[in-house]
Order: C-alpha cells, then sequence, then structure tokens
C-alpha cells in the first residue's frame, strides 16, 4: 500500500531532507517498509509525487508545484536532483502501491486543483459498485476534472464538489479557505463515503461484504492543512500515522536525522504514514477515526464522533485488517537495538553511551 508524507515549517527546508537523504525517507520506505508486515507487495513501486508550495510568494498564488512519475521513487535521478535544489516551507509526498487505477502519471498522487493539494492512503471499499454515484454526484466542472481511474481522485473531485457546495469556490489561486472550512468539508467527504459504501453492503449478500474502508486523506490549501485517520469500523484499527513537531528537523551525521526539541515551539511539523527516523519519542501516533490540523504552526486533534467512534479511550482495536494490507505494524526488534550516538558522544566529549528506547 501507499505512503505519504507532510512537512509544514516555519522555515523552508531543502526537499532532500524529506526525500531522499534519511536512511528511512518516504523514498526508502518504496522498497524497504520497515512497518509492513504483509510482503506479498514488499515495495512501493507504481509510481510517486511530490507537491510543494514555492517560498515566492507571488509564484505560491498559482498553487504547488507539482512532479509525478511512474517509475520507482528510489530510481529516478529528477527527482534526486530537483530534492537537492529546491526548498519549500509546505511539502507533500506520496508514494504508490496501487489498488485501483493503472500505472499512469495521472493516478499517481498527489492530486492539485489551484491552491489545493490532497492525497490519500488506503482505499475505498465496494468502490466499483457506488463509483457510478460517485460520479453522478458532481457537477461537470469536478466530474471533468477527473483524468485517472483511482477512487482517490474521485475522493478529491468530491471533496471539491463539496466545498463548492459550502459557498466556496475551489478555483480561486489564492486559496486560504481556512482550517475549519477544510475540516468540515473534509468530515463531509468522508461521510458521504462511509454512507454510499453502506448501502452497497446492504445490497450483496453477507459473505460477499467488502473489507472496511481505509481514509487516511490529507488536504491543504497552502497554508491550513487537514489530515484524516479513519476507517469504517468499530473495531478495527485503521492504516498507520504518525506526526512530530519540534524547533528542528536535523542531520546529525549522514543520513542520521532526528527531531530536535530546543524550545516548545512547533516551527517544524511532520505527518507521515511511517516515522522518517528511528527515533520513538520523535513520533506520536494519530488516534484513529480522527482528524488533524495544522494551523499557524499549531497541532489541533479532533475526534470523528458517529458510529464508528470509541467512546472508551483504552479500547484496543484490531489491526489485522490494515496490517494484512500493508498499512500497519509494529517497530522491528531490529530496529528497537539500534543505537543512536549522540554528537557529544561522536565528538569525544561524552564518555558514557548513551541508548535510547524506541
Amino acid at each position: 500500500m501507499c505512503r505519504f508524507l507532510i512537512f509544514k515549517g516555519k522555515e523552508p527546508i531543502k526537499l532532500s531532507h524529506l526525500l531522499t537523504r534519511p536512511a528511512h525517507s518516504i523514498i526508502n520506505q518504496s522498497f524497504d517498509s520497515r512497518l509492513r508486515l504483509d510482503r506479498r507487495r514488499p515495495i512501493n513501486g507504481d509510481g510517486f509525487g511530490v507537491a510543494y508550495y514555492p517560498t515566492d510568494r507571488d509564484l505560491e498564488q498559482d498553487g504547488p508545484c507539482l512532479f509525478k512519475a511512474i517509475t520507482p521513487a528510489w530510481n529516478n535521478q529528477n527527482l534526486e536532483t530537483l530534492a537537492e535544489k529546491t526548498k519549500s516551507s509546505l511539502v507533500f509526498g506520496h508514494v504508490r502501491a496501487s489498488t485501483y487505477g493503472v500505472l499512469s502519471e495521472t493516478n499517481c498522487h498527489p492530486f492539485t486543483y489551484h491552491s489545493l493539494t490532497f492525497m490519500h492512503n488506503g482505499g475505498i471499499a465496494n468502490f466499483k459498485k457506488i463509483k457510478r454515484r460517485f460520479l453522478s454526484e458532481l457537477d461537470d466542472e469536478y466530474f471533468n476534472y477527473i483524468q485517472g481511474s483511482t477512487d482517490s481522485e474521485c475522493a478529491f473531485a468530491l471533496f471539491l464538489d463539496i466545498l463548492h457546495k459550502m459557498g466556496h469556490d475551489p478555483s480561486k489561486k489564492e486559496g486560504n479557505f481556512g482550517d475549519r472550512v477544510l475540516r468540515k468539508a473534509l468530515k463531509k467527504t468522508i461521510q458521504k463515503i462511509k454512507y454510499w459504501t453502506q448501502e452497497a453492503n446492504k445490497l450483496v449478500k453477507e459473505d460477499e461484504k467488502e473489507e472496511p474502508s481505509l481514509l487516511n486523506f490529507a488536504v491543504t490549501d497552502g497554508d491550513s492543512v487537514v489530515i484524516s485517520r479513519y476507517i469504517t469500523s468499530k473495531t478495527d484499527e485503521a492504516a498507520s500515522l504518525y506526526f512530530s513537531c519540534g524547533s528542528s528537523f536535523k542531520e546529525y551525521a549522514p543520513r542520521e536525522y532526528r527531531m530536535e526539541r530546543l524550545d516548545r515551539n512547533s516551527d517544524v511539523i511532520m505527518v507521515s504514514s511511517e516515522p522518517i527516523t528511528f527515533e520513538r519519542c520523535d513520533w506520536t501516533a494519530m488516534n484513529t477515526n480522527s482528524l488533524l490540523t495544522i494551523k499557524n504552526q499549531t497541532i489541533l486533534l479532533h475526534p470523528i464522533i458517529d458510529e464508528y467512534y470509541q467512546i472508551d479511550p483504552l479500547y484496543t482495536r484490531d489491526s489485522e485488517i490494515a496490517a494484512s494490507k500493508g498499512l500497519m505494524g509494529s517497530i522491528p526488534v531490529a530496529i528497537e537495538q539500534e543505537r543512536f550516538v549522540p554528537p557529544l558522544e561522536r565528538e569525544g566529549r561524552l564518555s558514557r553511551p548513551v541508548t535510547h528506547a524506541i
């Protein structure tokens, strides 16, 4: 299954520090996904994409820059060069393992529409049974926007249609819809997909019912970012999603990174399907069936309260479905035993070895 990464910083960062240099960067996760328990398809080699907002405010008003390719992310020299020469303070990166749709650039994430960027990790259950319903719901503008054949692009078109029907113009160049508007539109998108898949399930036999929909969506207008971690089940775990924040994201040794926290500021915020560092203290797992909002370098968490919401905060969900699709797992023992060497020790100024539990 796919992996995605979101970076939002107070200052721009070179894309290579997110995409290519870290030992467990999103690009390396393409072929070395350590959280993946399903080894039937151990690589995400069905293309990749990166959307980044320019640091020049005049260019930013025209929406994000976008680079996609169907080649495996680890084997694209253009991406390597671009990442070393480009900086941005808002980046969406995605590596794809296809579930719906053929191998083509139009099916690669992220998807963009003027100032808006969208990507998805997971899959919509019963999509073939509800695709006609999806398309009939859309106004012509958003119906004609769809170029590929994925459930994810249809979900974005639905989001755009909902945003339009809420009284907001998705085509405005300056973006700035605000976090509340984006959050409300994303919740409505999830609700419609949930309802349609429930209706489709009623029309099939009990033994033919699809597994739950896994709806990890991410959307931004170039300013605010809203991300969902959601599954249409009250007992199953959603696809993994983690967030991290701190004062800076530093490279202490070649390919070794960690989140630095010199104060309480969140100058750097990252959200990732799988941690891109091996320090457990760097990352916090996002709760299943919730929304994460990044607003002015502040993280807000909101539960999605519906029939799949668990009131008991200590309830343990079953991760079997997400794990079987390569979307859930635990940090391997081999990584837990890795030793982090602090800068002072590397420089010979700290004699006592320090081991960080991960």
